[in-house]
């Protein structure tokens, strides 16, 4: 375990990271080598819910890494093969579009392009208000894409945000083992 290298790059869907974060150490702590990838706006963005200084200083300490934050950052990934998984926890609607269209203008974005271009697998934690509307043809797009894995999610509060969806977070592990071993953790939606 401790030769596998995850990448767990994040967006931002901000209210989720203390979960998120909890997922990170949780690798880390079961021995495997996580390297932080934040994009742009969860690297510098001061909200509510803390200060980005704050989420780095904890990414940085929980793996012993510098976060990845830039594109040029992002870009050595694939060729020189650093990493065995990618994880996306939390990807926003905006993210999951991006990547179903192959736009790479962020750290995260660019990481999944690297990584791909050798057949690496990506593992998604959705977390976006409109999975159900706006964002749902981005998922089918993605979940039908070879090595393009999702952790089981559900709607988050199907009366007040109806077309909501967040990741069971607390699935990241085993749903990286199964993306390790090629396969999608079922069930996928709950």
């Amino acid at each position: 375990m401790a030769e596998t290298r995850i990448g767990f790059a994040m967006t931002g869907s901000f209210c989720t990271f203390k979960a998120v974060f909890l997922q990170m150490k949780l690798l880390a702590d079961k021995g495997y080598r996580v390297t932080p990838i934040m994009s742009q706006n969860a690297y510098a963005t001061d909200t509510r819910f803390g200060a980005a200084a704050d989420w780095i200083a904890m990414a940085e300490e929980i793996t012993g890494q510098k976060v990845i934050h830039t594109i040029a950052q992002a870009e050595p990934i694939g060729p020189k093969k650093l990493l065995d998984l990618l994880i996306i926890a939390p990807c926003t609607g905006n993210t999951l579009g991006k990547l179903a269209g192959g736009i790479y203008d962020t750290a995260p974005t660019l990481a999944v392009k690297s990584h791909r271009r050798n057949g690496g697998p990506v593992l998604i934690a959705v977390s976006t208000n409109d999975a159900l509307s706006l964002s749902a043809p981005a998922i089918g797009t993605l979940m039908s894409r070879h090595g393009m894995y999702f952790v089981p999610f559900e709607q988050d509060d199907h009366r007040g945000k109806p077309t909501s969806c967040v990741a069971d977070f607390n699935r990241i592990l085993p749903a990286a083992q199964a993306a390790l071993e090629g396969r999608q953790l079922q069930p996928m939606i709950f």
